[in-house]
C-alpha cells in the first residue's frame, strides 16, 4: 500500500513503528527529523499525491486533547477532540481536509500513550462531570485500523474511564475488529451517512451507503452504541424528497435501542479553505451552484438552510425522540 514511510528520528525505535514498518517491508523507509519537513512542504499537490500517497511515522508534540467548539456537542458537560493522524483514507469532495492541508500523505502519530495520558488527566480533573472525546475528524477513526491498531488500544483506555465517553467517526465498513471485541456501552461508533446520489458523486473511494448500514447493524446487533451523523447536508435538485426518502429507510433499518445519537450539519466552509479545494477541483458541481459567502463562511443561504434542516430534522422525529437528535450549526 505505501512505496514511501517517513520516520521520525524520534519514534525510529517505537514498538508501533517498528510493527508497521514489518507490514510494509518493500517500502523505501526515510528518516526525518520533523514530520512538518516533509508534510508542510510548499507547491505539493494534493490532488496528484492522493494517488499514491506516503505515510509520516511522527510523535504528536505540545496539547493532544482540545476542547471543541461551543456549537459542537451532544448534550454531555464537556467536550473534546483529539487526531492521532491526520488525513483520511477516503477522497470526498466536501471534506475540508483537502482545502487545509498542503499534502495529502498520511501522518500518524505513533505515541498513543502520550495521548492516552492526556485524556486520562482531562477525564479525571472533571470526576463529576461527564466528557466526550471525540476522534476521526482529522481522519477516518476506523478505515486503517488494521495499520494503526487505534480503536483497539483505546477501547481499553475508556473501560478505565465511566464518566467519559469515547465517539469514533467513520465512514469504513471495515469493523471486524470491534465485531471481535466486548461492546462498552461509552464507546459510540458513528457514521458519517450520505443518501446514495450523494455518496457516489462526493465520497470518491469510501464504502457504499449499503455497505455502511450492513457495518452498522452488524455493530448494533453485537451491542455497540451507533451515532448517525447526517452531515453534511448537500443541496441539489429535488434534494428533499431524497433526504426525505434516505432518512426513512435508513432508521428502518436501525433498532432504536442501539441509537446513541444523530447529528444534523450543513455544509459550510472558511473562505480560504474553499478556495482550496475549488482550485484542486474546478469543474466540481459542487462548488459552482448555491453557495454564497457570509462572514467569511461559504454555505448555502439562509432560506436554503433553514428550510432543507428543518424538513431532514423533521423526518428523523418520525423516528427518534427529540433528546437523540443534536443539529450542529
Amino acid at each position: 500500500m505505501f512505496e514511501r514511510i517517513y520516520i521520525e528520528d524520534t519514534v525510529r525505535d517505537h514498538c508501533r513503528t517498528v510493527g508497521i514498518l514489518k507490514k510494509f517491508p518493500t517500502a523505501e523507509a526515510i528518516p526525518c527529523s520533523r514530520y512538518g519537513e516533509i508534510f508542510n512542504l510548499k507547491r505539493q499537490n494534493f490532488r496528484v499525491q492522493k494517488a499514491k500517497p506516503a505515510l509520516i511515522l511522527a510523535e504528536k508534540q505540545g496539547t493532544k486533547v482540545l476542547p471543541t467548539p461551543a456549537e459542537y456537542g451532544l448534550g454531555a458537560d464537556r467536550h473534546y477532540y483529539f487526531s492521532h493522524m491526520l488525513n483520511c483514507l477516503y477522497d470526498c469532495r466536501y471534506c475540508f481536509l483537502q482545502g487545509m492541508y498542503r499534502s495529502s500523505n498520511f501522518v500518524l502519530f505513533v505515541n498513543y500513550e502520550d495521548f492516552e495520558s492526556e485524556i486520562k488527566e482531562v477525564a479525571n480533573a472533571h470526576p463529576d462531570e461527564t466528557c466526550i472525546f471525540f476522534s476521526g475528524y482529522d481522519c477516518d477513526s476506523l478505515a486503517l485500523e488494521s495499520l494503526t491498531g487505534f480503536a483497539g488500544h483505546f477501547l481499553q483506555t475508556f473501560r478505565e474511564l465511566p464518566n467519559s465517553t469515547l465517539e469514533l467517526r467513520t465512514k469504513s465498513a471495515k469493523v471486524s475488529s470491534l465485531l471481535e471485541a466486548k461492546p462498552l456501552t461509552n464507546v459510540v461508533v458513528a457514521f458519517t451517512l450520505s443518501p446514495d446520489p450523494v455518496a457516489q458523486a462526493l465520497e470518491h473511494k469510501a464504502p457504499t451507503l449499503s455497505a455502511r448500514i450492513r457495518a452498522i447493524k452488524k455493530l448494533a446487533s453485537h451491542g455497540w452504541k451507533i451515532g448517525l451523523r447526517f452531515d453534511p447536508l448537500i443541496y441539489f435538485v429535488n434534494c428533499e424528497k431524497v433526504y426525505r426518502d434516505f432518512v426513512d429507510e435508513t432508521l428502518k433499518q436501525i433498532p432504536l435501542a442501539a441509537i446513541h445519537s444523530i447529528t444534523l450539519g450543513l455544509f459550510r466552509s472558511p473562505k480560504t479553505i474553499f478556495n482550496n479545494m475549488e482550485s484542486l477541483y474546478p469543474e466540481e458541481p459542487l462548488f459552482m451552484g448555491n453557495l454564497k459567502l457570509s462572514n467569511g463562511i461559504v454555505r448555502y443561504s439562509e432560506e436554503v438552510e433553514t428550510r432543507f434542516a428543518e424538513t431532514a430534522e423533521a423526518q428523523i422525529l418520525k423516528h427518534v425522540p427529540e433528546d437523540l437528535l443534536f443539529r450542529q450549526q
